[in-house]
């Protein structure tokens, strides 16, 4: 499937900005099963300088700054890609999901790498409920495909979506209270619940095409960026889950970035100097099937 992906942020303030600067990860990444046709990003104004950087998990960050006094900032950026349904080695899935963990996995060349994505980070950490929770479908010897999807499952059928139910600086914990949350909460959530009994699990931010409603038309812009979990599997790549929609991943997920969890891959962050006393936030994403 070919997707053409449009994502703007625009801010606005009561007061000019002097000096601005920012890092994105908006570039799509390739893959063995997505390729990037083409990508641009566009400031405005322009940047004084801009330059894009791999970090450690190879995402593309784009770094600029501005010095020109501005009220607005407008970031846009435009992305085709092309995906494949990924596939992944039954067998490899099949294996007890206890010997999946790169701890006790010397023998798989990747498992150094990712260990680190096993263990808590600043807003993921893994309390005893996750670890419980998680417990209920990791019985012993079970297949790890079939554990991992039915947690994921779970989190689906147990957690509501609700905008407004949590903040960015909700925790684990609060998560788990409030029964509910967006993408970025049951992403997080999923990595806690399956890190706790040390598997690897990486979170992945990017987009999702969606189908409008049966006999509506597609609303430019109101698409959003996407979050969800990727589960590291033994010599056989890596199983993505979407706990949001209840599905592992397929040929309508465009992967932009991935690391430890959201703070890590923002879309956009950065640093301004202004006395402006009030601002505001507008995103707006289109992704599109050609």
């Amino acid at each position: 499937m070919r997707l053409d992906v449009t994502h703007r942020t625009t801010y606005t303030y009561d007061d000019d900005v002097t000096g601005s600067y920012g890092i994105a990860y908006l570039t799509p990444r390739d893959l063995p099963w997505q390729r990037v046709v083409a990508h641009q990003v566009d400031v405005d104004p322009e940047p004084l300088d801009r330059s894009t950087d791999v970090d450690h998990y190879g995402n593309t960050a784009t770094y600029f700054q501005l010095d020109t006094p501005h009220r607005t900032l407008d970031v846009v950026a435009h992305s085709v890609v092309e995906i494949d349904e990924p596939v992944l080695d039954p067998v490899a899935l099949g294996v007890p999901w206890e010997q999946a963990r790169p701890s006790v996995r010397p023998d798989v060349p990747d498992a150094w790498s990712a260990l680190d994505l096993a263990l808590a980070s600043p807003s993921v950490d893994q309390p005893a409920a996750a670890h419980a929770y998680a417990a209920t479908s990791l019985t012993p010897g079970r297949p790890l495909g079939e554990a991992v999807l039915e947690v994921m499952h779970r989190v689906h059928a147990d957690f509501a979506y609700e905008q407004g139910a949590t903040t960015v600086t909700s925790t684990i914990a609060d998560v788990l209270e409030a029964r509910a949350g967006v993408c970025q909460d049951f992403a997080q959530l999923t990595l806690s619940c399956l890190r706790s009994h040390g598997l690897a699990v990486r979170y992945v931010s990017g987009y999702l095409a969606t189908e409008p409603p049966p006999g509506k038309e597609r609303v430019v812009g109101a698409d959003a960026t996407h979050a969800w979990a990727a589960v590291w599997v033994p010599g056989g790549g890596w199983l993505a889950l979407d706990p949001t929609n209840d599905q592992p991943g397929n040929e309508r997920y465009v992967t932009v970035a991935w690391g430890r969890e959201y703070s890590d891959v923002p879309p956009l962050k950065g640093v301004i100097f202004t006395e402006a006393k009030t601002s505001t936030l507008a995103v707006a994403v289109d992704v599109v099937p050609v």
